[in-house]
C-alpha cells in the first residue's frame, strides 16, 4: 500500500484522491449515503475513483459550461505549449487551477446528487433503473474524457515543431 501511495504524484493526489474523499465524507453526511466498503485498501481505490469521476466531469462538463456562458476565457494551446516552456510556473498554476475546478466539479455533483434523491421519491420507479442509469452515465463521460485526452495528445504532437 505504501509503494502506492509513492507511486500518487501531487497532481493526482489532489485532483483525485483529495476529492474523492471529501466527497464521500460529505455524501455520508448529505445525501445519508456510506460508499466505503470497509477495507481501507478498497477506499482508497474507491476514493481515487470518485475523485477521477468527478475530475472529468469538472474537465467535460464544468468547464466547457464555464467557456460557453464566457465566465472563463482560456489561451490558445499552442501559445499555452509555448508560454509553458519559458515560465514553468504555468505548469503548476494549470494545475492549481484544475484543483479548484475539481472541487467546483465535487460541488456541483453532491446538488446534483441530492436533486436526483428528491426526483427519486417523486418517481420511485428509478430506483430499480439506479445502477444503469450511472453506468450509462459514466460510459458517456468517459468516452467523451478519451475523446478530449486524445484531442490534447493530438495538439501537443502537433505544436511540436519538428
Amino acid at each position: 500500500m505504501e509503494k502506492i501511495i509513492d507511486k500518487i504524484s501531487t497532481y493526482n493526489l489532489f485532483n483525485y484522491l483529495l476529492p474523492g474523499v471529501l466527497f464521500v465524507v460529505l455524501a455520508k453526511s448529505f445525501l445519508f449515503i456510506d460508499l466505503t466498503q470497509g477495507d481501507i485498501v478498497l477506499d482508497v481505490f474507491i476514493y481515487y475513483f470518485i475523485g477521477l469521476v468527478i475530475s472529468r466531469f469538472g474537465s467535460l462538463v464544468i468547464e466547457t459550461l464555464l467557456k460557453k456562458i464566457r465566465f472563463l476565457e482560456f489561451a490558445k494551446h499552442e501559445n499555452f505549449v509555448s508560454a509553458s516552456k519559458n515560465d514553468p510556473k504555468i505548469e503548476i498554476l494549470s494545475q492549481e487551477n484544475n484543483i479548484y475546478r475539481t472541487f467546483v466539479a465535487m460541488f456541483v455533483l453532491l446538488l446534483l446528487s441530492k436533486l436526483y434523491f428528491y426526483i427519486r421519491i417523486v418517481y420511485p420507479f428509478l430506483q430499480n433503473w439506479d445502477f444503469y442509469i450511472l453506468i450509462s452515465l459514466l460510459l458517456v463521460m468517459f468516452l467523451y474524457s478519451y475523446r478530449k485526452q486524445t484531442a490534447y495528445i493530438f495538439k501537443r504532437i502537433n505544436s511540436i515543431k519538428i
